[in-house]
């Protein structure tokens, strides 16, 4: 089994190379909860796949994701990204996000992101 580290850099080049759904079907656990900011968390995997979708199906122009930091401390990884996207319904977004991950058994149990509005 891979160490979190070694999943974490495979994750992160696969949303990378815009393979964002193929990873996170890779990834993410079947009963992985996913929170935005304080938003309501939502709870496992077919109703977290559905969000990426839309989310993946928005986008109108991909111009860059980058890995700032990655931080590995057990089974957790904080990972700060920069995007720079247009989609449909938000518009024109470029700005860093920070993605809190818990892994169990090479998979993702829980992931909260943190961004500005």
């Amino acid at each position: 089994m891979k160490t979190v580290k070694e999943n974490v850099e495979i994750l992160n080049n696969m949303i990378i190379q815009g393979e964002i759904l193929a990873a996170f079907d890779r990834f993410y656990d079947d009963k992985v909860v996913m929170q935005e900011n304080d938003n309501v968390p939502t709870v496992g995997k077919e109703a977290n796949r559905i969000n990426e979708e839309q989310f993946v199906n928005g986008i109108t122009a991909f111009r860059n994701a980058t890995v700032k930091q990655v931080i590995i401390n057990d089974d957790y990884a904080v990972v700060q990204w920069h995007f720079d996207f247009d989609h449909r319904d938000w518009g024109t977004r470029k700005y860093d996000q920070l993605s809190v991950q818990k892994w169990q058994n090479g998979q993702i149990v829980y992931e909260k992101f943190y961004y500005s509005k």
